[in-house]
């Protein structure tokens, strides 16, 4: 008798961890495939740090062939799921194409940038979903102090010298907090005697990180505003140009960066499943299981996961809700397929935020209890670490480093800003000429799919896209069938997923 197929669609936090607990209960009793755009799991919450140069990127990468044995990884982004036909079809890394067959799906693709039709955003902002958008936000903020030391228009240099971040939330708090000490560094290096860089930090919610506990959201902002980070609530965005950012107050910010971390959207492959929505998200009962289609499921930022909690209510989008319910989901296929214990619906209950605001600063609620300064800090660095599947020493040797030595600040100059454009259902990935699915229209020059207005008009020769080349066919790895059974790490820190 053949063993089941079973295909896992993203490796987020739902996605990782319903492979990881699938395989453990199955033993190798059912072939599970993986398919996702990179070989890695994403620790999103730590992003801000790589940004900010407190961490390489490989730090909060995760293996997937190396800590997901019994699992086979297929590399590329699925394009189309046929329910009827139990199909997902999919596009490789190098533009091939491929279709995986199964008898139970489990859809985990996660979100991407949430967009407003606000003018000149898609052109002239830049997300924070991946590791490409951190590397762009680390080397871009650094060139715009290093162009500054050299600028004799004082107002040139002011506003190579600004930052806004639009999104007062989880994401945009911590990145204005930890990208503001990178920049007062390179000011004391780049520009002395000059005023430091300036940080503004825009939300429409009367508050900065309106979802957690008020008193949480008091230590944010005091932590914030005492750094010097200009903090606009009830603000955001009226037009955005090249030469700065109009808001809805009025006022005109003369800057060349825009961080947009106003939120996320369910990945857009879920509009074509052609199943009941929410918002977006993939309708599914308690037990993650789409209706009527028992054989699919669903967990994470792309399914509307009724809360057992708050009744005629959905989960939210974080990356505490999609790791348990991956766990669950896994547990349900494994129960369907009968290799695995009775399934069962998922419940939640709220573990707390911690917030990293650089330093030993801090806002947490573990367990509800709300700590702030260095006991945050310790508590929520602690919690990372814990959470983490892998890279615990490595991280905490970064850390260290970081608290002892100067922090490294060079531009690397691997990621171009037309590599990273906002509106991208890949965030995870940066864009190359010639890429897979990019758009060849009037909007887009020949150079490899480049938005021709989202090109700074500074840009020099060397930032813009070579002509594509050829490469060999690509690699398959497959992993040993027998899966691990080593015990899960706790739910990551809340916060977007």
């Amino acid at each position: 008798m053949s063993r089941p197929r079973v295909v896992i669609v993203g490796a987020g936090f739902a996605g990782y961890r319903a492979a990881r607990t699938l395989a453990r209960l199955t033993r190798g009793r059912a072939r599970i495939a993986l398919l996702n755009p990179t070989d890695y799991f994403l620790y999103l919450p730590l992003l801000p740090q790589v940004a900010a140069g407190i961490l390489e990127a490989r730090r909060v990468t995760v293996s997937l062939p190396g800590t997901l044995r019994g699992v086979r990884l297929v590399l590329g982004e699925a394009t189309r799921v046929d329910l009827d036909r139990r199909t997902v079809h999919y596009r490789d890394p190098e533009d091939g194409t491929g279709t995986l067959g199964y008898d139970r799906l489990v859809l985990a693709v996660g979100s991407v940038n949430k967009l407003l039709p606000i003018p000149g955003v898609a052109e002239h902002a830049h997300g924070f979903r991946g590791l490409p958008e951190a590397l762009y936000l680390r080397d871009h903020v650094t060139r715009q102090v290093e162009l500054a030391a050299t600028e004799d228009d004082p107002e040139v240099r002011a506003a190579r010298c600004t930052f806004v971040v639009v999104g007062a939330g989880y994401t945009g708090t911590e990145v204005a907090a930890q990208m503001r000490m990178l920049t007062d560094h390179l000011a004391r290096r780049d520009l002395p005697g000059v005023a430091r860089p300036r940080w503004i930090l825009l939300d429409t919610a009367p508050r900065v990180l309106p979802e957690m506990d008020e008193r949480l959201s008091r230590t944010a902002d005091r932590v914030l505003r005492a750094r010097g980070v200009d903090v606009r609530t009830g603000t955001s965005v009226k037009e955005a140009t090249h030469d700065g950012v109009l808001l809805t107050d009025g006022d005109f910010v003369a800057s060349r960066t825009l961080v947009w971390c106003v939120g996320v959207r369910p990945d857009p492959l879920i509009e074509g499943v052609g199943q009941p929505l929410e918002r977006g998200r993939l309708i599914v009962d308690p037990y993650l299981q789409v209706p009527g289609r028992t054989e699919v499921f669903a967990c994470g930022d792309a399914a509307a996961v009724p809360d057992l909690e708050r009744p005629g209510e959905f989960t939210p989008m974080t990356a505490q809700h999609a790791w348990r319910q991956g766990r669950v989901a896994g547990g349900n296929v494994a129960a369907s397929l009968g290799l695995g214990r009775r399934r069962r619906a998922y419940r939640h209950r709220d573990l707390g935020f911690a917030v990293d605001l650089g330093g030993v600063r801090a806002a947490a609620n573990p367990f509800g209890v709300p700590l702030s300064g260095p006991p945050a800090g310790a508590v929520t660095r602690g919690y990372h670490l814990a959470a983490l599947p892998g890279n615990r020493l490595r991280v905490a040797a970064d850390w260290l480093l970081d608290s002892v030595l100067p922090r490294q600040t060079v531009q690397l100059g691997l990621v171009r800003s037309w590599s990273v454009p906002l509106d991208t259902a890949s965030p995870e990935l940066a864009r190359v000429p010639g890429g897979p699915g990019r758009p060849g229209d009037s909007a887009h020059d020949g150079n490899g799919g480049e938005p021709v207005a989202s090109r700074p008009a500074d840009a020099p020769a060397a930032d813009r896209p070579a002509p594509p080349t050829d490469h060999p066919a690509p690699v398959r790895r497959v992993d040993p069938a027998d899966p691990a059974d080593r015990p899960d790490p706790p739910e990551p820190a809340e916060g977007d997923s």
